[in-house]
This record gives structure tokens, C-alpha cells and sequence, in this order.
């Protein structure tokens, strides 16, 4: 069964139900890229008027960890994954709708072939960039997964 955004926010309202009520939205997922959006709303908002920094963080890791999962699934094997690092860089306020987008699908391929092949753990670093309305990047966040086959 494929990952699609419908799938991904029902998830998110039972799993993850912080992102969820913060506007957190799936909007595009294939073999390659991952499309989340989040609106600038009361409920995101830090005393500065912005979007909360952690509902961007929330929003960024969504694109790469579905990534992660979509390719997790369709290698058929049992994977074990984890964020151990992350970085981010803001460079503008977030308001209105920010988009972020993780483009890196090959690189979870490659990394989740490799971990099949040699039967260890294996890290893959994952960015995913916020831009808003005017295709202003208002905040980069790069997320280091780790993958490791269960036995």
C-alpha cells in the first residue's frame, strides 16, 4: 500500500496530534520529494508574531521522515529509523503559508540499500527547506536519520 498525503495526515492526527493541531499538511509525497505545508495561525505563533520555531521543525521533519518511511516500505524489510542529529538555520520571519520540501528521495534509496546489503546501521543527512508565499526561504533544517535492518 503506498504512503499518499491523505494517509499521512490521518496519521498524523492519531500519531503525532502536536503537528496535527498546529496545520501541519501533507501535500505531496513521491519516490524523489516530499511537500508539507503549515499556516502561519494563532495556535503556531511565538510572542514575536511568527510561526513557532518547533512547528517549523515539526513541518521540515515530516518531509524527510516520510521519505524515510515510503522507502522503508517499499524495500519489503523490517527498518528501524531514527532522527539523531539535526541543525536548522532561520532567515527570515515565517508568516502566511510556508512550504517546506525535501527533495533527497535518492539518497534514502541508496542509503536503505545499503544498510540491506551489508547489515548495518547506516546515517543519511536530509534537508528540507521552508519557503513562504513569495518563494522567500525562510528557514533550512537538515535532519540526520539513522537506519539500521532488525534481525
Amino acid at each position: 500500500m503506498a504512503i499518499t498525503p491523505s494517509k499521512l495526515n490521518t496519521y498524523l492526527m492519531f500519531k503525532l496530534p502536536a503537528a496535527y493541531l498546529t496545520g501541519v499538511r501533507t501535500t505531496y509525497i513521491d519516490q524523489s520529494k516530499c511537500v508539507v505545508q503549515v499556516k502561519h495561525r494563532w495556535i503556531n505563533q511565538n510572542p514575536f508574531k511568527s510561526m513557532f520555531w518547533a512547528v517549523q521543525g515539526m513541518a521540515a521533519e515530516l518531509t524527510t521522515g516520510a521519505l524515510v518511511m515510503q522507502h522503508i516500505r517499499q524495500s519489503g524489510k523490517n527498518i528501524s529509523m531514527l532522527v539523531a542529529n539535526n541543525k536548522a538555520t532561520f532567515t527570515k520571519k515565517a508568516t502566511g503559508r510556508i512550504t517546506f520540501t525535501c527533495l533527497e528521495g535518492a539518497k534514502v534509496s541508496e542509503a536503505i540499500s545499503k544498510a540491506v546489503e551489508t547489515k548495518e546501521g547506516q546515517t543519511v543527512w536530509l534537508t528540507s527547506r521552508g519557503v513562504n508565499e513569495d518563494g522567500i526561504e525562510v528557514s533550512c533544517f537538515d535532519f540526520e536519520w539513522t537506519l539500521k535492518v532488525k534481525p
